[in-house]
């Protein structure tokens, strides 16, 4: 293989041992009495030797040559073994499209063999898109949004005062340092679902009606105990009561057979006149089981409380009821083994006793709901801890001086 240099300096130099096949021929534009002029006006200096290495980089390397054919036939046998379609993460194209970009469309033609050289050059123009791109920092037209904690503050007013139309609310905000129009409500409102005062105070959300009746309201469940008898493993089931301003929880009544006789006889004992457990002018909350039959229901009514039926597969309506049963398999049922209905009837009685003397509740402010008088008057003493249901239920008190 020959490389011709056309030099434009006219002195000579002496050659270097090259690799085999590889012969440089130097051809000078001068004519032989111009060198000769050139050799008697040079001789004595230095030769430059960047300028010579500048020329003789721009040579061939037949080792490289060799080394890219066999990568691009490398590649070429495994793409041809990879079934499908290959997934490159987002890195891996950056890395291409840098790549691509500096090789060019033809080179990339030679050598390209995973995806298409358009493709590398698409994923170049993507990267250099999203350089400049803008669009986030891009203000939308007309006026500036609400403020989320100034629209934050509308919803709550909205809802909390059902009868407040958009005139009101923006009086309130006003009174808070919010100056915004009542159009401006009436289009948050809108937004978020919630209708005009008019409409909007007509309806009433549990959430509303609890706090409202939390004195008069009553909640009812069921809920099931395995127990141990003669006669094998048998379910039993615990009706019972809780008053849910003061959580006072009343027991009704425990079987394994929950019929119609047992209803009625339940609904006598919570409405009797001295020792009820319900009176006149409460509502009692319950859900459309078929154990609370029409005679139940009746019996109910007709003591003059008023029944509140919860709507199908809504158990978060009875919150406070749900939450109990939760309390009592907890911290009591789920760690025994019952055998016979008295078990289950002391049990029972006792995390009762437990739970309204001597369990503090965090949703009545992490204190006792009915404390006796010596826990309330005793601060000073030995400290005991009693126990009941063997060592279960645990609370802690001072000796009695």
């Amino acid at each position: 293989m020959v490389k011709i240099f056309e030099l434009a300096f006219t002195q000579e130099v002496t050659p270097l041992p090259w690799p085999a096949g590889l012969r440089i021929v130097f051809r000078s534009p001068f004519t032989h009495t111009q060198r000769q002029e050139g050799r008697q006006s040079l001789r004595g200096e230095t030769m430059d030797w960047k300028h010579l290495l500048a020329y003789i980089t721009g040579t061939v390397d037949q080792e490289l040559l060799v080394r890219n054919e066999y990568l691009v036939t490398e590649n070429r046998i495994l793409r041809n073994q990879i079934k499908g379609r290959i997934r490159l993460s987002d890195s891996e194209r950056k890395t291409l499209a840098e790549l691509g970009q500096k090789l060019g469309k033809q080179a990339l033609q030679e050598v390209a063999k995973i995806v298409k050289p358009d493709t590398i050059l698409g994923w170049h123009r993507k990267l250099v898109a999203q350089k400049f791109d803008g669009s986030q920092q891009r203000k939308a037209p007309g006026r500036p949004p609400i403020d989320q904690e100034v629209e934050a503050l509308v919803m709550r007013l909205a809802q909390e005062n059902r009868s407040w139309g958009y005139d009101r609310i923006v009086g309130a905000l006003a009174n808070l340092g919010y100056t915004i129009s009542d159009q401006t409500v009436g289009n948050i409102l809108k937004r978020h679902g919630l209708p005009p005062a008019p409409e909007r105070k007509t309806t009433t959300t549990w959430k509303e009606f609890i706090r409202t009746h939390m004195e008069v309201l009553v909640a009812t469940d069921f809920f099931t105990a395995e127990v141990w008898t003669w006669g094998g493993l048998v379910t039993y089931y615990v009706l019972f009561f809780i008053h849910l301003s003061s959580r006072k929880v009343h027991v009704a009544g425990v079987t394994p057979h929950p019929n119609q006789a047992w209803m009625m006889q339940v609904a006598r004992n919570i409405t009797m006149d001295e020792w009820g457990f319900l009176a006149p002018g409460q509502y009692l909350i319950h859900d459309r089981d078929g154990k609370y039959c029409p005679v139940f229901q009746q019996m109910i009514d007709a003591a003059g409380v008023k029944r509140v039926p919860l709507p199908p597969r809504s158990p978060n309506l009875n919150a406070y009821a749900e939450r109990w049963v939760r309390s009592v398999k907890e911290e009591a049922l789920s760690r025994l083994i019952l055998f016979g209905e008295s078990a289950l009837r002391h049990a029972l009685q006792e995390y009762v006793e437990h739970y309204h003397h001597e369990r503090n509740h965090q949703g009545k402010g992490n204190v006792l709901l009915f404390p006796s008088f010596s826990q309330r008057s005793q601060s000073e003493g030995l400290l005991q801890c009693p126990e009941r249901l063997g060592g279960l239920l645990k609370y802690y008190e001072r000796e009695a001086a």
